[in-house]
């Protein structure tokens, strides 16, 4: 039997999203090398609807057999994931764009306890999420177990490090600003307010279904909630997230230099992020969109080139 909180995220997970983004999920997951276990679709798009921008997806997979790309490509994914591609898919007169990110069953398994140094998986999925492709019903169980460890320690951490005695809003909005700063972020201070506005019953709801699942015990006082922790355990989880901090900002930059070399269609989706923000479009050849990196000189002398035309 499912408890609170997984009967909360089962709403959530199926909720229906457009059907162009369930086509764009179908096709990602026929393309696999394996049928994946599924495809999680979150983030800012979810948000908005904005088809304008990003979208995106997880693919969970079994083990590293459903990994795509060459040796390197896969061998990162083994070491350091996950790996991220981009891709577009054109549905009627829409050309909907997607970052792809790929792990497995056991890589986001250990990435959601309170153990973990990585914030990456826990910290994006106790946001909302939809699963919009499934292997089927065991796949499905499977993921929500994942999601909701995700919204577990997200909420116990939370606990640990808020003020004693806040709304569930602030223990949030707490939480994500120490989330961003403990990653190399490019977004502006606040960011993690941005998360929560127009979703503040959605987070207050979520935030005793964690504790409660965590077998963590609070007293509540109005809309104030004081969850009951020990001094020694507040330290010990100081100590901790020092170690989170400390670690985070040098697995991002090392995350950052491995895309450089796995970043399937990277080329292709910095044009068109350089197009979107200033209107200059790179015309990339087919070779330039094989190798980026062999043809970045080339790649940044245009940039200048159409930059001061655009500026005469």
């Amino acid at each position: 039997m499912p408890d609170a909180l997984e009967k909360f995220l089962i709403g959530e997970l199926t909720t229906p999203v457009h059907p162009d983004v369930v086509a764009f999920a179908d096709a990602l997951a026929l393309a696999c090398p394996q049928v994946p276990l599924g495809v999680l679709f979150y983030g800012s798009v979810l948000r908005t609807e904005d088809f304008e921008g990003i979208l995106d997806f997880y693919i969970v997979t079994e083990d590293a057999s459903g990994f795509t790309g060459g040796l390197i490509s896969r061998t990162g994914n083994l070491l350091l994931p996950p790996n991220v591609r981009y891709a577009e898919f054109k549905v009627g007169q829409r050309i909907l764009r997607a970052k792809i990110a790929v792990l497995s069953q056991q890589q986001f398994k250990e990435r959601t306890t309170l153990g973990t140094l990585d914030t990456t998986l826990w910290a994006r999925f106790c946001q909302s999420v939809r699963l919009i492709w499934v292997r089927n019903a065991k796949a499905a169980d499977m993921l929500l177990d994942l999601i909701a460890r995700c919204v577990t320690t997200a909420s116990c951490w939370a606990a640990l490090l808020g003020q004693p005695g806040m709304t569930a809003v602030e223990y949030w909005q707490s939480l994500f600003a120490r989330t961003y700063a403990s990653e190399l972020r490019v977004e502006k201070k606040g960011r993690g307010h941005s998360l929560i506005a127009g979703q503040e019953e959605r987070f207050a709801a979520i935030l005793p279904l964690g504790w409660a699942r965590a077998h963590l015990r609070y007293s509540a006082t109005g809309n104030r909630l004081e969850p009951v922790l020990s001094f020694s355990a507040r330290k010990r989880a100081a100590q901790r997230w020092a170690l989170v901090g400390q670690t985070g900002k040098p697995r991002n930059v090392a995350r950052l230099i491995k895309a450089a070399f796995t970043f399937e269609n990277g080329a292709s989706y910095l044009a068109w992020k350089i197009q979107r923000h200033t209107g200059l479009d790179l015309n990339l050849s087919e070779a330039e969109r094989k190798h980026p990196l062999l043809f970045l000189p080339i790649l940044l002398k245009r940039m200048q080139r159409l930059r001061k035309q655009s500026q005469t």
